[in-house]
């Protein structure tokens, strides 16, 4: 009989050890989503002590029935709040970089105060921003009284409510974006900034053909990340609209909510969370496969 050998010993040690993570990745990662393709096959309603197999109705009802509407809705609304998240945390976080580019001591302390949002609990910044943003009480609509305007019904209004929801994002993510972009500011060489000041290039030179190229490895991150935390929202939403008015800032997370917690409908909403996988995936694919060759790694 051959004895193993040492180094194929030391690899079933290695082995061995990564064995308890993998058994918890299975139990609590892959085998949740075995049962939710499982689930989305089924009639399962909580209000019924049993289930059975459907077949694709389920998703019948998701892309060909009444569901649609439902589902388009949710994607416009995921796609609008999407954009402005993006915006936000990548234009403005790029202009706050810029600004505060600088060893001034006193810009350390702002720095700071931009990304202290950051650390306030979304439920907690909610609640605040809700009573802010109220009609007849709210801090922003005082102002606005107090410069000659009429108060704007931010919450109920349809076309105010998704922007009043960014306002609260925008006030948490921009200061993240900033500290990214600062960071990755940094790590450029000063030698291609000193001669390019040696050629005569302006600031704006310098930022269009430096700078910017250079960051685009860490757009290409904060893009990526901002995307799927955008798509994942849902504390915010809840809390200040409740996905109204008229179905408005209904997207997709709190859609699944509403069909598993509110109609305890499990099968619609696996369903549901399925198909907003599926979409997910294709479109970080899709993103990673269009940056390929137009991202610069070399700083």
């Amino acid at each position: 009989m051959k004895s193993i050998k040492p180094r194929t010993l030391d690899h079933l040690k290695d082995f061995g050890c990564t064995v308890p993570a993998l058994v918890l990745i299975l139990i609590f990662t892959y085998w949740p989503i075995v049962r939710l393709i499982q689930i989305s096959f089924t009639n399962w309603n909580l209000l019924n002590d049993s289930y059975k197999y459907v077949g694709f109705k389920n998703w019948k009802w998701l892309f060909t029935g009444s569901g649609t509407k439902y589902l388009l809705n949710s994607l416009k609304a995921t796609v609008i709040y999407s954009c402005g998240e993006i915006l936000i945390t990548l234009l403005g976080g790029l202009i706050l970089a810029l600004i505060f580019n600088t060893e001034h001591p006193g810009y350390n302390v702002m720095r700071a105060v931009v990304f202290m949002p950051k650390y306030v609990a979304m439920s907690s910044a909610a609640v605040v921003f809700l009573w802010m943003l109220n009609t007849q009480y709210g801090v922003f609509n005082y102002f606005l009284t107090q410069l000659g305007f009429k108060p704007v019904d931010w919450l109920q209004d349809s076309h105010t409510a998704m922007l009043s929801v960014l306002m609260l994002t925008g006030w948490r993510a921009i200061g993240y974006g900033m500290i990214i972009y600062l960071a990755a500011m940094r790590s450029i060489s000063k030698d291609y900034y000193e001669a390019a000041e040696l050629d005569g290039a302006t600031y704006w030179q310098r930022l269009r053909l430096i700078t910017l190229p250079l960051l685009t490895p860490t757009t290409l991150f904060l893009f990526v990340t901002t995307f799927l935390s955008s798509m994942k929202v849902f504390q915010s939403i809840d809390i200040l609209t409740g996905g109204g008015p008229y179905r408005s800032t209904e997207v997709f997370v709190y859609k699944i909510y509403q069909y598993a917690m509110v109609d305890f409908r499990m099968d619609r909403a696996a369903t549901m969370a399925l198909a907003f996988f599926l979409l997910l995936l294709l479109c970080t694919a899709a993103t990673m496969r269009i940056s390929r060759g137009k991202v610069n790694y070399e700083s």
